[in-house]
């Protein structure tokens, strides 16, 4: 049985395995499901919507406005910023600095001797600007982020209590290196559903997703989670992620994309999904600052093998996206 086939019918997704839980869900609305909590999660649907999102992370280090975006999806400026407010629940602006922000604080994780200026640069802020919208943005300033955000990866709640009363949370190099080969590995065509929402629920938009797409299932069906934030940076309901399965290119829907792959640290995890967050982190602050590469801008992605979902034990790759320093 496949391990989405298995996992679902446990009522479980690999995501909420990995967070160690399941959620219920509240009332269901054409584009805003409410979750339990009253915690909004966007199903992005807009074809439009979801080429303007992947045009911004493209171009995140550049200079890009709300009339770029319009005119690069062939709508006027107005009628665009309308729609995508609709999809996201936030402004074209607002999602932009939102982004720039929450990236250039992941560069000050996991690039720790980069000068904080660069990295203000790089997101197209002046050394007195970054300081003051990443205050605004972050209650606190980028040299503080910088030297508190170890400590603030441990203290989120994904990282289980269990975990966080252990002296060793995360993985030393030398173990974490064991586990990481480099490869080059190639490009995915998927079908893919994209959210902007909670991590921790995941289930039930893997049930609709796979009794949704059950007709293009086959045997060499592989399916993944692409990511592009950290959740110990980015709020719960702005994470964005999408769920996504390999598809052949013939299939004729519009939801297909292709995940990009090259070089990339494979990270093979074996345990309990709960714990998947401590792997991430361990990669972001232990393992990247040693080694001779940094992450590029593709995104970076889940490939999984296996999902017990009665004990929660699972397989997968972690992909990181590599390019040398």
């Amino acid at each position: 049985m496949p391990y989405t086939e298995k996992c679902l019918k446990c009522g479980i997704s690999p995501m909420d395995l990995s967070h160690g839980r399941a959620a219920t869900w509240g009332s269901v609305y054409w584009r805003v499901k409410l979750l339990k909590g009253g915690v909004r999660m966007f199903v992005i649907t807009n074809k439009s919507v979801n080429k303007a999102i992947d045009y911004i992370l493209r171009h995140l280090n550049e200079e890009v406005s709300v009339g770029d975006v319009a005119a690069h999806c062939h709508f006027s400026k107005y009628h665009f910023s309308r729609m995508f407010k609709e999809e996201t629940g936030e402004s074209v602006y607002a999602f932009i600095r939102r982004l720039k922000l929450e990236q250039s604080a992941f560069r000050l994780k996991i690039e720790p001797n980069r000068a904080v200026t660069d990295i203000g640069y790089e997101f197209g802020y002046s050394p007195s600007n970054y300081s003051s919208l990443f205050r605004a943005w972050y209650q606190t300033t980028p040299v503080c982020f910088r030297k508190n955000c170890f400590r603030a990866a441990l203290g989120h709640p994904f990282m289980h209590m269990e975990t966080r009363e252990k002296d060793n949370a995360l993985e030393t190099f030398e173990e974490c290196s064991r586990k990481i080969q480099i490869k080059t590995l190639p490009d995915f065509f998927v079908l893919y559903e994209r959210r902007i929402g909670s991590y921790r629920h995941l289930y039930r938009q893997w049930q609709d997703f796979m009794e949704k797409y059950r007709a293009y299932v086959t045997d060499d069906t592989e399916y993944f989670e692409r990511t592009f934030d950290d959740p110990a940076i980015t709020a719960a309901d702005g994470c964005l992620y999408d769920i996504c399965m390999s598809v052949d290119r013939n299939i004729g829907l519009e939801n297909t994309c292709t995940i990009e792959g090259g070089k990339c640290a494979v990270y093979a995890y074996k345990g309990l999904g709960k714990y998947i967050y401590a792997a991430y982190q361990t990669i972001f602050q232990i393992w990247l600052p040693r080694v001779p590469y940094e992450l590029d801008y593709r995104s970076g992605f889940d490939i999984y093998h296996m999902v017990d979902g009665d004990s929660g034990y699972m397989e997968l790759d972690i992909c990181m996206p590599l390019r040398n320093k």
